[in-house]
């Protein structure tokens, strides 16, 4: 049995990032997952905190154990294997709590066009706090797929 495997995109292309944008744009307050069990708005948060992180924020609490699988973790991230359904996260980067759609949607956008137009000599020096150093391609790719996972969970 053959494992598939995802065709690597970058967030940092412009024809992939506009398809992002507007596969954002097509959401509503109303769109409802295939899967699990976050609405619409706390998936906007979810994607815009792992996001912040890779900009720079501080990652929080994080379990003993999820530090010492760390290195299983950032394979899976930036490997070109799906994503399970399902996945565990980090406790951060989970949404429990109500969220508003359009206030999640803006900073989603904003964290995105952030990240793509920090100076890579800027981005370079920023250090992922689970992960280590990241390189251009696998930072550019990691959000794509964490992003492009999401997105399909909800049907665009």
């Amino acid at each position: 049995m053959s494992e598939e495997k995802l065709e690597i995109f970058t967030l940092y292309d412009e024809d992939h990032y506009a398809t992002i944008i507007q596969r954002i744009a097509s959401l509503s307050s109303d769109t409802q997952p295939k899967w699990g069990k976050m609405t619409v708005a706390q998936m906007l948060a979810h994607c815009a905190e792992i996001i912040e992180v890779t900009n720079g924020k501080p990652l929080l609490n994080t379990p003993f154990y999820i530090k010492i699988i760390k290195g299983v973790i950032r394979k899976l991230v930036v490997d070109n294997n799906p994503y399970p359904r399902n996945s565990k996260t980090h406790p951060q980067y989970k949404q429990t709590e109500e969220k508003d759609f359009q206030a999640e949607k803006k900073r989603l956008l904003n964290i995105m066009d952030e990240f793509v137009n920090d100076p890579k000599e800027e981005a370079a020096k920023k250090e992922h706090p689970l992960f280590g150093q990241m390189t251009e391609e696998e930072k550019g790719w990691s959000m794509y797929k964490h992003l492009d996972y999401h997105l399909n969970q909800f049907g665009v």
